[in-house]
């Protein structure tokens, strides 16, 4: 088992995977029927190449990728674990760069990396709730990051009608090839550049609110039960076996 532990934290073998894994969603993303809905803003941005915030829960990473238009320049901020290497890896496969950090580990350097992209008219890319937890709970991370650069947070989710819900701590959603998909945007959201009278506190409920919104209406029109948001005051211990963004 050690000697399989030590192969996969390879470097070859981590080229192996983030190429499976980028088949895997072109897999899905090629046999599925998508509909997107509520998209024409970000849309509009991004054919425009205007820069904003796109936001989405951890456990509906695997088909971020499709959520932006092709060579719309995307940095997604990734943590320094293993598996994000993996990610980082997978995402390039799409065209797709990564910043590294996390709110537990190079916050103040990624948000700042985070900025820069931004200002240069890309989008950026960030996972409120990445990458312990609790789960479909914003972290202020997407808030300070929304009200320094004074962009507008776009809240995403998808959901398919085949697929799985696994057990890790973000229930991650493995979805399936042949399925009928849904993309949903939720509408901007404003961060004022200054914390008054609880504003940022009321920013990170929207973003919150929003994603679990639109989570729970994709989940709806594609017949899933949705997944629950964990207790915002639930101990964040480590995780094991699951990537971190």
């Amino acid at each position: 088992m050690k000697v399989v532990k030590k192969i996969l934290k390879g470097d070859g073998a981590k080229a192996v995977i983030s190429l499976l894994a980028a088949g895997y969603i072109w897999l899905v993303y090629r046999t599925s029927r998508w509909q997107v809905i509520n998209g024409e803003a970000p849309h509009s941005l991004m054919t425009e190449g205007k820069p904003f915030i796109l936001a989405f829960w951890h456990g509906r990473l695997l088909m971020m990728p499709i959520s932006v238009q092709r060579k719309t320049p995307v940095h997604v901020m990734i943590s320094h674990h293993g598996d994000g290497e993996i990610i980082a890896r997978t995402i390039k496969h799409w065209g797709q760069e990564s910043i590294r950090g996390s709110a537990t580990k190079g916050a103040a350097a990624a948000i700042k990396q985070m900025l820069k992209v931004l200002k240069k008219g890309e989008v950026a890319v960030i996972t409120p709730d990445g990458p312990r937890g609790p789960r479909m709970r914003a972290q202020e991370g997407v808030v300070r990051l929304a009200a320094m650069s004074g962009l507008p947070v776009y809240p995403v989710s998808f959901s398919t009608t085949r697929g799985k819900v696994l057990g890790s701590w973000d229930r991650f959603f493995l979805a399936a090839p042949f399925s009928r998909g849904v993309v949903i945007w939720g509408d901007g959201i404003e961060v004022p550049k200054r914390d008054e009278d609880g504003a940022f506190q009321q920013a990170r409920d929207a973003i919150e609110n929003s994603l679990n919104d639109i989570t729970h209406a994709a989940d709806t029109a594609c017949g899933r039960e949705t997944v629950v948001p964990e207790p915002r005051d639930k101990p964040v211990k480590p995780h094991k076996k699951v990537a971190e963004l």
